[in-house]
This record gives C-alpha cells, sequence and structure tokens, in this order.
C-alpha cells in the first residue's frame, strides 16, 4: 500500500464526520412513535416530557399502551444534575429501557442525559425549535454551573418533528425559539471547522427561518409556515452537531448557567449583540449571512428579537450588572473558538450593551 502523503504545513483539511439518526417530518408525525418503539425492540418505555406538553404527552402514552412504564414530567431547563438522579431512580425502578423524550430544550436535555448514564436508546419528540435533538451535545448544570460535552452517543437515535406539537407554542417562545434555531446557523458560518456542507445547511437554515418566523408570528395557526419554520430548525441543528460553538454559545451557557435563565430568550436578545461584535472579523460569514438574510445580518435580526414582547435585556431578565464582568472574565479565561478573541473588557462592553 503506497505511503499516505503528509499534510503541507499550513494547508486546511476539511473533516465532516455525521452520526446515524433516522428522521420523521411531518404533519402527524408523532403518530409513528409507538412503531418506532416498537421498531427497537422496547418493552419498557420512559416518556419525558415538559408540563407544556401535558395534552400531547397524554395522547402519546396512551398510543404506547403497555409498553408505557412511567411518565417523568420533571425537566428542567440547562439539566440541573439533581433532576436527572431523581429521572434516574424512576429508571431503575421501572427498568425502562428506552426514553422518549416530548417537549422543548429540557425534555431534550434530560432524554440525553439519562441515556448517556444508561445506554438505552433514545426518541426525540421535540415541540420547540432548541435544537438540541439534532446534536450530540450535552449541556448539564452542577452547583450553579453549565459545563457541555460532546460524544457520538449522546445524540437520538430518532427524531420525530410534526409541525401540528408547535401551534400552541406562545408567541414570545415561537420567536425566543426560532432565533435560537438561528443562532445555531449563524455559528456554523464563522466556526474553525465549518465545511462546504454546513455552509450549505447554515446559509439554508438562515434563509429559511428568516423567511418563515414572521409569517408564523402573522398567523400561528399556518402549518405550512410552521412545517418550514421546524424543517430549518433542523438543518440548523445539524450545523450545531458538526460545528464547535463560539461566542454566541459560550455567552449563552455562561450566563445562563450562573444565573439560571430561559434558554430561547437568552439567545434571542444576545444574537444581534454577538453578530455586531463578530461580524467584521468574519467576512465570508457575513457575506453569506447578508445573501441569505437580504440584508444587514445586525438590522434584521435585531428587528425580530424586537417583535419579543418579553424581556429584551439581560437586566430585564434579573442580571446583576456588577455580575457581567465576572462572566466576561470566565469566557475570555477559557474561550470558545471564535473569529474575534473574546478579551475580557470588549466582551464586558458586549454584556453592558446586552444589558
Amino acid at each position: 500500500m503506497p505511503a499516505v502523503p503528509a499534510q503541507p504545513d499550513g494547508a486546511p483539511l476539511t473533516v465532516y464526520e455525521t452520526h446515524p439518526c433516522r428522521v420523521l417530518l411531518g404533519r402527524g408525525a408523532r403518530g409513528k412513535v409507538p412503531g418506532e418503539a416498537e421498531r427497537l425492540g422496547a418493552r419498557r418505555v420512559l416518556l419525558v416530557e415538559t408540563r407544556s406538553a401535558a395534552a400531547a404527552a397524554g395522547e402519546l402514552a396512551a398510543a404506547l399502551g403497555g409498553v408505557l412504564a412511567a411518565r417523568f414530567a420533571g425537566p428542567v431547563v440547562h439539566t440541573p444534575v439533581e433532576v436527572t438522579d431523581e429521572a434516574m431512580r424512576t429508571v431503575r425502578a421501572t427498568r425502562a429501557d428506552l426514553v422518549v423524550a416530548l417537549g422543548g430544550g429540557a425534555a431534550i436535555g434530560l432524554g440525553k442525559a439519562l441515556s448517556a448514564r444508561t445506554g438505552v436508546p433514545q426518541i426525540a419528540v421535540p415541540t420547540t425549535y432548541a435544537g438540541s435533538e439534532a446534536t450530540p451535545v450535552l449541556g448539564e448544570t452542577a452547583g450553579g454551573r453549565k459545563t457541555t460535552r460532546r460524544d457520538p452517543s449522546l445524540a437520538p437515535g430518532t427524531v420525530v418533528y410534526d409541525p401540528e406539537l408547535t401551534v400552541t407554542m406562545p408567541p414570545g417562545l415561537t420567536l425566543t425559539s426560532a432565533l435560537n434555531a438561528l443562532a445555531h446557523a449563524v455559528e456554523a458560518l464563522w466556526a474553525p471547522d465549518a465545511t462546504a456542507v454546513t455552509d450549505a445547511l447554515a446559509g439554508e437554515a438562515a434563509a429559511r427561518i428568516t423567511d418563515a418566523l414572521p409569517r408564523v408570528l402573522d398567523d400561528p395557526t399556518a402549518l405550512p409556515a410552521r412545517e418550514e419554520l421546524q424543517s430549518a430548525a433542523w438543518l440548523a441543528g445539524i450545523c450545531l452537531a458538526q460545528t464547535r460553538m463560539g461566542l454566541h454559545h459560550q455567552l449563552a451557557h455562561a450566563l445562563g448557567g450562573t444565573f439560571d435563565l430561559p434558554h430561547a430568550e437568552l439567545h434571542a436578545l444576545l444574537l444581534p449583540h454577538v453578530l455586531e461584535f463578530n461580524l467584521p472579523a468574519a467576512p465570508r460569514a457575513a457575506a453569506r449571512l447578508t445573501q441569505a438574510l437580504r440584508g444587514d445580518p445586525v438590522a434584521v435580526v435585531g428587528a425580530l428579537a424586537r417583535r419579543h414582547t418579553g424581556p429584551g435585556r439581560l437586566r430585564d431578565l434579573g442580571v446583576p450588572r456588577d455580575g457581567l464582568r465576572a462572566v466576561a472574565e470566565e469566557v475570555g479565561a477559557r474561550p470558545y473558538p471564535n473569529p474575534r478573541p473574546p478579551a475580557a473588557d470588549e466582551v464586558t462592553a458586549l454584556l453592558e450593551r446586552a444589558w
């Protein structure tokens, strides 16, 4: 066998890796979950559900019938380890061999955490646009600090997207969750490990989200727009799965874990500020976003963020101004890959503007 030539010094090397996943997307797709459980050979299913998805969870529990072993309705945002420990007691007591997570990011995160501790397979049924279901990433909070890890085994093996499950989302959550998804596409464009595939997915996701979101906000019952928004969030989630996160996600993790903040609202209010901070140092990402959004990215995203009638500043979320510097120093000391070095002074100024 001939020797493999060494990569020339300084020459870029593209590495693209995927994880196996079965995706079902379409109106009424949630009705396929029992069949998916059967396909996986499940005999004792644990249904993890957010309280906001109680009606859909009741419908799914009835459809699962005798293979439903238990329901756990206590997922919490940022996946606190104390809640995971509580759910693990249910897993052990029922000897669950499959976790079905129904709801927003809190349910999906808990499903991942349980699978990571037990090795049982997962089916994710997201009801928001958070995107976690498409990624091999798990963020957990312990002692007021959120840490993340990445491992292919963390990704759900089956994801079921049903746009009908998103219709009951309040307008505020619809907006902030969609901007959370947009953040996944944005960060993929300036990631150091971006590829032609992730660039294409991120550009398409950004264009679709910013096109469909205003239509959904104008008519929350418009299922075609809901379906387009959900499929765009899926594409953005794939981007998050394939690239490394940057300053935007690091700030969301640091602030969210420290001050126990709502994940989607935090992403939505931070995104215009991080775009303004990073885009001058990321000309390729700026050009692609300008094309996808058909305008200045900071202006387009800022206009969408201002449609939110809820908290729009860090101060509105209860973040103390005197706590901003510590977050900036934490980020600066252990930065995620980012096109612009996140010096503590500059990140403090960014957070002050967001505050």
